[in-house]
């Protein structure tokens, strides 16, 4: 019963949720509206389960003295502060409450922000480094590559209508460039898209149908 009721309802609900789009009735997307509604419950259950796996882990990990554990004390320090700041009421020393609670700001504009930004400066290195990896002319396709990102990148800065200012007028490099980015990239993202909708459609199917049954813990 422990499998049969989760595989029902999602067979039931996976169910209504493709024909509802084919009854044009105010009924109808009423119900789908309130079913949607029930997405916000499920998350606001899930949000605490997540933190209460954070909390385990972390202190057991702070526990036990295993790698790396100083940084679980800062991540409980800092989960717990924002909840605290976040709560309270204490309007005349912090201003207000909420969102909008000095420290709460405080902690999320001048700590979170800049973590996100190392984050992202990081990547930017990886990029390039992977980038440096792929554009390698080993092969034709590679070769296309090389030679699209070469055009992209010198398309992007002032520097490469200069360089090849002797081109004849609408071949600039910017031109190129755009046409690149408007119809050869367009396209492959089309397929890309096209290709994640149908991954999305089987693995749905999978799940209504109860043969996909790894969100019940195990295959059988």
């Amino acid at each position: 019963m422990k499998r049969q009721l989760p595989l029902f309802l999602v067979l039931i609900f996976g169910l209504f949720g493709i024909v509802q789009y084919f009854i044009p009735h105010e009924k109808s997307e009423w119900m789908y509206e309130y079913l949607l509604d029930w997405i916000y419950i499920i998350g606001i259950f899930a949000l605490a389960l997540g933190i209460w796996s954070l909390l385990r882990v972390s202190w057991d990990k702070i526990k036990h003295k295993r790698q790396n554990w100083p940084y679980s004390v800062v991540t409980l320090v800092g989960l717990f502060a924002m909840i605290f700041f976040g709560f309270n009421y204490f309007r005349d020393f912090f201003n207000s409450a909420g969102l909008q609670n000095y420290m709460f700001r405080a902690f999320f504009d001048y700590i979170m922000i800049p973590i996100q930004s190392t984050m992202f400066s990081l990547l930017a290195f990886f990029i390039a480094s992977a980038s440096f990896r792929a554009f390698r002319a080993r092969s034709f396709q590679a070769t296309l590559l090389l030679l699209a990102g070469f055009v992209v990148m010198l398309g992007s800065v002032p520097i490469g209508n200069v360089l090849f200012a002797w081109l004849p007028q609408g071949w600039q490099v910017s031109n190129i460039a755009d046409w690149v980015r408007n119809y050869p990239q367009v396209a492959g993202q089309r397929a890309i898209q096209i290709g994640i909708a149908l991954g999305i459609i089987s693995t749905s199917l999978r799940l209504i149908l109860g043969i996909e049954r790894a969100h019940l813990g195990g295959e059988g």
